[in-house]
């Protein structure tokens, strides 16, 4: 199997570039077994899962090999976007990133298999198959590692829950309700095609840029779980809330794979084993986020919010998934059809009673 080159990282902010720069100045000073984590979230543990998998994987590492490894977090985005970072991972500047699968996506395209709309019933489901421990994390992480260079998968859960959408001009209770309507979506074939083909326009974005371009009516509205969209303020700049249920995306926890290589059998169980307790951590994180004052009860307090009925789910999902599945089959192949295939088969078996 080829493998696919990490491409290019593009220009950065000023602040990501002079933090990059000067941990790589700082390589032959600092101890090797400094481990430099990333992600896009807060640094607040109750404010994000990622937040929470950090704080919570520092304190078990550090105090379970006495100190020999130190964890170091850069939280917020510091080091740049996500893809940048992921090659930041891969040159062993940054020896770990907890990524999106918008960031993946430009070092592994066939993460776009995650975005069949409406593939996943129910949170349960999606916990026991978004996991490294699952036959289908398995076989996810190892094609990831295949087509990838000095990465390995050091966990695997939800980005934050379900995606839900919000937008500035009107609730979205039937598919008509999409029309014309500009939604930003991460940088991937298949949240463009899905969203085109519900009659909205695709506006893809980063991250960083999205409260403003929300603010600004560059984009109406936009698609995230309701952490990310609670802790990103959206609510500020968005009038309409609506639960849909549509898409749960993964966050994959990524490391250097000489870094990890390079440590001693039991430096890689204390690694492992804290890495697992920190997944564990990040998903409760969410849930938890979910039901608080700080998720669906605050974005209620400045937004209308309705709910997608089951009747009209079907009407979004036959003018969806065809166009999804049409990306996947051209784009990522027979290889990508097959790992799509094994998602399917392993939502259907967690599913059954």
């Amino acid at each position: 199997m080829s493998r696919l080159p990490l491409p290019v990282a593009p220009r950065t902010a000023l602040v990501g570039a002079a933090l990059a720069a000067a941990l790589v100045a700082s390589a032959s000073t600092q101890a090797a077994t400094t481990m430099r984590i990333a992600h896009l979230n807060p640094p607040d543990p109750t404010a994000s899962n990622s937040g929470a998998m950090t704080a919570v994987f520092k304190q078990l590492v550090e105090t379970a090999t006495n100190g020999e490894i130190q964890i170091e977090i850069f939280p917020a985005g510091q080091l740049g976007e996500d893809a940048n970072v992921i090659n930041q991972v891969g040159q062993g500047i940054v020896q770990s990133t907890i990524s999106s699968a918008g960031g993946v996506a430009e070092h592994y395209p066939r993460i776009g298999i995650f975005d069949i709309p409406f593939a996943f019933p129910n949170i349960a489901v999606a916990t026991e198959v978004i996991d490294l421990d699952s036959d289908f994390g398995k076989a996810l992480a190892e094609d990831l590692e295949a087509e990838t260079d000095g990465l390995k998968v050091l966990g695997l859960l939800d980005s934050g829950g379900f995606f839900q959408f919000t937008n500035s001009q009107r609730p979205i209770e039937t598919t008509d309700d999409m029309d014309g309507l500009r939604i930003r979506t991460m940088t991937l074939p298949t949240h463009e095609a899905m969203i085109n083909a519900l009659g909205a326009e695709a506006t893809p974005l980063a991250w960083s840029e999205v409260y403003t371009a929300l603010q600004t009516g560059v984009a109406d509205g936009q698609m995230n779980p309701i952490q990310q969209t609670s802790f990103a303020n959206f609510d500020e700049v968005q009038s309409y809330l609506t639960v849909s249920n549509h898409l749960i995306t993964p966050y994959i926890w990524l490391i250097n794979e000489d870094f990890y290589n390079g440590l001693d059998p039991e430096q890689q169980k204390v690694i492992d084993w804290a890495a697992d307790v920190a997944v564990d951590a990040g998903r409760s994180m969410s849930r938890i986020i979910e039901a608080s004052d700080n998720g669906l009860p605050k974005l209620a307090d400045g937004m209308e919010v309705n709910a997608i009925t089951p009747e009209a789910r079907q009407a979004f999902i036959d003018k969806a998934q065809p166009a999804v599945r049409e990306v996947i089959s051209e784009r990522y192949g027979s290889e990508g059809e097959a790992l799509l295939a094994s998602m399917l088969d392993a939502i259907d078996a967690a599913d059954a009673p």
